[in-house]
């Protein structure tokens, strides 16, 4: 088979915040895809960069007293070393904020419009009267036009999927100001996506996507293409685009040109043709890996893109689901938010590769991290079938025969039936099939461990005449192990690593046409790979929760009431029932009447990490203008309840006999939102 050229990409983080095994998913996914190419002789490239412009990132770095310059500088050192401490090489990790991706951007725009699909427009915004700037769409908050939730988002609706413009939001207010913003006329700059209806219901057709992506993509190219608004006002991160002061392009844009420009600072540093891989004509392979929920910009918007500007289209794109840690949404209440950072304080990062490799597959599905079942799968298969093989042999080989092994192979079926079964497992791994492929490796060394188990070389040992046949069978075990590390190398590169010092071999290949190692010495086998335990695992939870809410005692002071007599409570609960509850400072930053509704009012408040909207039966003694910048206490850990107004969040603690005199627990003055208390 002839040497392949392959150029491979993965979506690129944002440049706002850590990466966290959600995150991980898909850079685990690719590194393990590029790894096996390159494992079997094939000329591929992995590059990524950080994404570096928008509104959140020129936000952020004004928040913390630096330039966005700056921010992103730091978070890239910082998501570079997560991601090479997890084993995820790139050949090229670069910035969307680069001269080259300045030039490629400011090129395919102009090549875009020269070619009519660009015009301007002058559109009505949402714009902020304080922060004296036009709102991105997740910046506005209100309620649905559609169904009528509470909080919603100005570009979609969460509850029911509706999707809207942000001036159509009620009651709509600025998440950055919280204000109400006001409407202001602008000219902007769009992208004509309908002129590549055609080209793109021909393509998301002809096997670049997933079954499961096609699907949903001939939804919306049956619906109608709209025009995509390109350009972005003053102030903002980005780059100004060509004759047309004062407006950026949309981040968006810029992102997926960002892997041309990574591509090309890697050519310039290696002298690569970039038109090998780019131009209209090529022959070589583009594969981009992302997650479900960038489709639309990456099978919709990007091939258009780049068929506009005359560069060739991706040979496919591979969509992956999102992470769920124990069933759940990543929490960071639970503490299972967790960034790759605390995952490396504690255990093994190829622990993680392996069981994602375990879990994934070709299609779009979400996986989940299950703790209990990574435990008993890293232990299980990692541990105690692969490295024990090893363990198992090497000891006799070290006491027995000076570290070196058999002159023959006393098994040649059986090495020759481990060398067969490349073919289907190279399958697996080039189908992005890793579960089945695992499955398959874990097979063979279920028969490595019974061969050994049959021969029983510990018994064999006691018996003086039986030294050869012992030689043989623990060479046999040792060959069988150097086969199974080959087909793991893809994964586990590391163990990998280690393997190949312990068994004195150059790196390994692709075992395709390994032979065994006859006659050749082996070094003192170490111990490769420690079992997960179980304190490691409680570390990683608590160090989340420890990363993202301070535990503070304070004081909580109730009211002037007459003091109660107090009687026998017949319902008690232990102090570890009691201890279950997340007690959490929140500040109200809106508060609402609900519509048909005597007793509730609808809060939106802040408990630190995130916003809550939360429906409080204290309308009787509050009104909303009296809540909003106020702090209480709220339990912020209760399950969720849906009700015909909305979704509860959590629960405002107040006491009281009832009517106007009810009173919301209110924290001691230098409280701040998010604070736990105990």
């Amino acid at each position: 088979m002839s040497e392949r050229k392959i150029l491979v990409t993965s979506a690129l983080p944002y440049a706002n915040g850590p990466i966290h095994l959600g995150h991980l998913v898909e850079y685990i996914q690719t590194d393990i895809w590029v790894r096996f190419q390159k494992q079997r002789g094939n000329q591929c490239y992995f590059i990524c960069a950080d994404d570096t412009h928008g509104t959140p990132i020129m936000l952020k770095a004004d928040r913390e007293g630096i330039t966005p310059e700056e921010l992103i500088s730091k978070v890239g050192i910082e998501h570079l070393a997560d991601f090479t401490e997890f084993n995820v090489i790139f050949d090229n990790y670069h910035s969307t904020h680069s001269e080259e991706n300045r030039v490629f951007s400011s090129l395919i725009y102009n090549r875009l419009r020269s070619a009519g699909h660009i015009n301007s427009r002058t559109i009505t915004q949402a714009y902020d009267p304080v922060k004296l700037m036009f709102l991105p769409d997740r910046f506005i908050k209100g309620e649905c036009p559609k169904c009528g939730a509470l909080d919603q988002y100005g570009d979609g609706c969460e509850a029911c999927g509706a999707t809207y413009s942000p001036i159509e939001l009620k009651n709509a207010v600025s998440a950055i100001s919280g204000k109400k913003p006001i409407e202001k006329d602008s000219v902007h700059y769009f992208f004509n996506l309908a002129d590549f209806a055609s080209m793109l219901n021909e393509w998301t057709t002809e096997g670049h996507l997933q079954p499961e992506v096609c699907n949903k993509l001939a939804e919306w190219l049956k619906s109608g293409l709209q025009q995509w608004d390109i350009s972005r006002d003053a102030p903002y991160f980005g780059f100004e685009i060509p004759d047309a002061p004062g407006k950026y392009f949309y981040v968006w844009l810029d992102a997926p040109i960002g892997y041309m420009a990574s591509f090309k600072n890697l050519c310039d540093k290696q002298g690569l043709i970039f038109d090998e891989f780019w131009s209209e004509d090529s022959t070589t392979e583009l594969y981009h890996f992302i997650g479900k929920d960038i489709i639309y910009f990456h099978a919709l918007f990007w091939p258009a893109m780049l068929s506009g500007a005359n560069f060739r289209l991706p040979t496919a794109i591979f969509a992956h689901g999102f992470l769920t840690v124990n069933g759940e949404k990543m929490s960071k209440s639970r503490g299972t938010f967790i960034t790759a950072r605390t995952y490396l304080n504690h255990l093994n990062p190829e622990y993680l590769r392996y069981y994602f490799a375990a879990k994934l597959n070709a299609g779009v599905d979400d996986i989940d991290l299950n703790f209990d079942d990574f435990s008993q799968r890293v232990n299980s298969d990692l541990v105690g079938k692969v490295v024990n093989i090893g363990s198992r042999c090497s000891g006799f080989i070290n006491k027995r025969f000076n570290n070196k092994l058999s002159s023959s192979c006393s098994e040649p079926a059986l090495f020759q039936e481990f060398i067969n079964a490349n073919t289907q497992i190279a399958e697996f791994y080039d189908t992005r099939e890793y579960g089945k492929a695992m499955r398959e490796i874990m097979a063979l060394a279920d028969k490595a461990n019974q061969y050994i188990d049959e021969k029983k070389p510990w018994l064999i040992a006691k018996q003086d005449n039986k030294n050869s046949e012992l030689h043989d069978i623990c060479s046999v075990g040792i060959n069988l192990f150097r086969l199974l590390m080959a087909y793991l190398k893809p994964v586990t590169p590391s163990l990998a690593t280690e393997a190949e010092k312990f068994l004195a071999i150059d790196t390994q290949v692709w075992p395709n046409r390994a032979t065994p190692l006859i006659d050749h010495t082996i070094n003192t086998f170490i111990p490769l790979m420690i079992r997960v335990e179980a304190d490691k695992i409680s570390a990683i939870i608590d160090d989340s929760k420890d990363n993202l809410e301070k535990t503070i005692d304070i004081s909580i002071k109730g009211s002037q009431m007459k003091e109660p007599t107090f009687e026998p409570i017949a319902n008690t609960i232990e102090f570890n029932d009691f201890a279950k509850l997340d007690l959490r400072i929140a500040k109200i930053i809106k508060a609402n009447h609900v519509k048909d509704s005597d007793k509730l009012l609808q809060l939106t408040v802040d408990i630190g990490d995130e916003t809550r909207n939360i429906f409080a039966g204290i309308k009787s003694a509050y009104s909303p203008e009296d809540l909003e910048g106020k702090l209480t206490l709220v339990v912020a850990n209760l399950v969720p309840r849906k009700m015909r107004f909305g979704t509860s969040e959590g629960m405002v603690l107040a006491a009281g006999p009832g009517d106007k005199n009810i009173w919301i627990l209110s924290p001691d003055q230098g409280a701040v939102a998010g604070m736990r208390v105990k």
